[in-house]
């Protein structure tokens, strides 16, 4: 919402591969034709699954998915009709001739965050990725020589492993422009808008609590995806946001990856 406020057109997706716990589209058709509702139901990893190849298979489908987005906006910004949309207020032509496909920027949290990385190889309409707290494991190893685009990590205090660590830092091989933060005081679940509940379901849905203000854990993210994607997307306005924070970053936000912990993400 923040993003879209000033100014960038944000297509906030729904995976069909079914790592969430519900999920559904309609079905594919042409104008004339009633849609129906398809649920895509979560997949566990069933017993002697290999996980790394379920959650490989995932995460190429939904960088797959992000492209596709694009592809329909692109419909969108020529005038196309799309069938397969939503009743809604909305009128789609108002974005005719309106986007800038020269400037399209891929962002995503956890999952999503490892999606964000990989459709920077799968597609070269993405000039650059934020990507927050990224769960590393479902992305192949040939995959990491082929990031070579600018990348924004900001990371929170406990989620990354050695290991996600030094995938992370593979990425750099290139030479492209990879800046990654650690935020002190947040959790991985804080960068979701998970963190604003409150009361007991809250608690047992976010697990450990983060000692942050999640507003101000919020402004944070907010403050540097503006700022690196201003940069990287070669926009004229400025970001004030950062030295409205300074004191706050300075106290909270490390350059680096200085904790590291033992589990099995």
């Amino acid at each position: 919402m923040e993003l879209a406020s000033r100014g960038f057109l944000v297509a906030a997706i729904e995976h069909r591969d079914g790592s969430a716990c519900a999920a559904y589209h309609f079905s594919e058709g042409d104008a004339s034709s009633s849609l129906q509702e398809i649920w895509v139901p979560y997949k566990r990893v069933q017993p002697g699954m290999k996980e790394f190849y379920l959650r490989n298979y995932q995460i190429h489908q939904r960088a797959s998915e992000c492209v596709r987005a694009v592809r329909i906006l692109e419909d969108i910004d020529k005038g196309r009709q799309v069938c397969n949309n939503m009743d809604s207020d909305f009128r789609l032509d108002s974005l005719k001739d309106r986007i800038d496909f020269n400037r399209v920027a891929v962002m995503g949290h956890s999952f999503g965050g490892a999606t964000a990385l990989l459709s920077l190889v799968k597609d070269n309409i993405f000039k650059c990725a934020v990507v927050l707290d990224a769960w590393m494991f479902p992305l192949e190893d040939t995959s990491y020589q082929y990031i070579q685009k600018p990348i924004l990590l900001i990371n929170t205090a406990s989620f990354q492993t050695g290991e996600s660590i030094q995938k992370i830092k593979r990425m750099n091989s290139g030479g492209a422009d990879l800046k990654y933060l650690t935020v002190k005081g947040c959790v991985h679940q804080t960068q979701t808008d998970l963190a604003f509940l409150t009361g007991y379901l809250a608690n047992k849905i976010m697990g450990p609590q983060a000692t942050m203000d999640p507003l101000q854990c919020l402004k944070i993210h907010v403050a540097f995806s503006l700022d690196f994607l201003h940069k990287y997307l070669d926009l004229a306005s400025c970001v004030p946001m950062l030295e409205d924070l300074k004191e706050v970053i300075q106290a909270q936000v490390i350059c680096g990856f200085p904790i590291r912990n033992d589990s099995k993400l």
